[in-house]
């Protein structure tokens, strides 16, 4: 079976440890190449990996014409520039979220994103979007089984206050709306099946830092219906997704961090008695998001599906991104 060929930029440790795995368990991809800022550094993941071909320069990987698809998970402020550089050679390009620094830089790769002649396919990496228990809650919502959605909780936290990781570093895209609130507005848009009209957010500074810690929002989605989510990169480490209807709720137990080829389990429980004592389990099948995620693109490469996700959808997510900070800093509601 034909398979898209892969090269990744960076050695990154999401790629190491996590994506690297699941594209080489994908029937439908082969990795081919990797790139560092040194060669020493390609080689030495390469080896570890069985990678074919290492690259001392990302330019270098990008101009390797056996290259079909790049994957992209360099530092967030470096995401559009290289995706773009990427696109011009004629590779498609799965990028790491957030996929810009703000909507407006997201624009830029409409000149190289689509189906036309000289055109890529580009897709923001959300890899929840693919997952079993994902795709389970949204039939769910589906059915009518929760009733009538009236709001999307979602909590996502961790503790990290080491001044040299990129995620607490401002000039790099750090913070918590960025590294993990297009999670939560991802949740929103995907449960509601709908697009928020205007936003409020109340966000906490480091003052050393200066990124976002703790970031709280509330999404309106007309129609009574709403999103609201905290993100902190200075909390417990915690994650839940609340899907509240007339009849019942729905609750994701781990769904971002899903461990992968590992089962799931979501709870559903329509209140008649208060308490937890009737809640309902429902175990989701092992799966690897990940992998799943490089199947559903590396499938619409070779024309066996349609893209899931395309330039349109990465650019919604910047523009809520851009309409939550703005929120922020002045203290009022504001239009998407």
């Amino acid at each position: 079976m034909k398979k898209i060929r892969w090269g990744i930029l960076s050695t990154a440790k999401i790629a190491r440890e996590i994506v690297i795995p699941a594209m080489q368990a994908s029937p439908y991809c082969e990795v081919r190449a990797i790139a560092s800022r040194t060669l020493e550094s390609a080689r030495s993941t390469a080896d570890a990996f069985a990678i074919p071909q290492a690259y001392g320069s990302y330019e270098a990987l990008i101009a390797d014409p056996e290259i079909d698809a790049i994957y992209n998970p360099l530092p967030n402020d470096m995401h559009v520039a290289w995706t773009l550089a990427a696109a011009r050679a004629g590779k498609h390009v799965l990028c790491e979220k957030p996929f810009s620094m703000n909507a407006r830089e997201a624009l830029a790769l409409s000149e190289v994103a689509g189906t036309g002649p000289g055109k890529v396919c580009i897709m923001e990496a959300f890899m929840v979007r693919f997952h079993p228990q994902w795709l389970r809650a949204q039939a769910v919502v589906r059915s009518g089984a929760l009733g009538e959605i009236r709001a999307v909780q979602v909590f996502f936290s961790y503790h990290n206050t080491d001044a040299g990781n990129i995620r607490n570093r401002v000039e790099n895209g750090g913070g918590a709306l960025y590294d993990i609130g297009g999670y939560a507005i991802v949740a929103g848009r995907f449960f509601l099946e709908a697009e928020p009209v205007r936003v409020m957010a109340l966000i906490d500074r480091d003052p050393d830092f200066h990124t976002d810690r703790t970031s709280s929002a509330l999404l309106d989605f007309g129609k009574g219906r709403r999103l609201d989510f905290t993100v902190s990169t200075q909390c417990t480490p915690y994650q839940r997704v609340h899907i509240v209807g007339t009849k019942q709720r729905l609750e994701i137990e781990v769904p971002f961090n899903a461990k992968q080829g590992a089962a799931t389990h979501i709870f559903m429980n329509d209140g008649k008695v208060l308490g937890d004592a009737q809640t309902r389990t429902e175990t989701i099948e092992a799966a690897d998001q990940y992998a799943l995620q490089f199947d559903a693109f590396s499938r619409a490469l070779l024309g066996q599906a349609p893209l899931p996700y395309g330039l349109d959808d990465a650019v919604q997510n910047m523009r809520i991104i851009d309409a939550l900070y703005a929120s922020g800093e002045k203290g009022q509601w504001q239009d998407v």
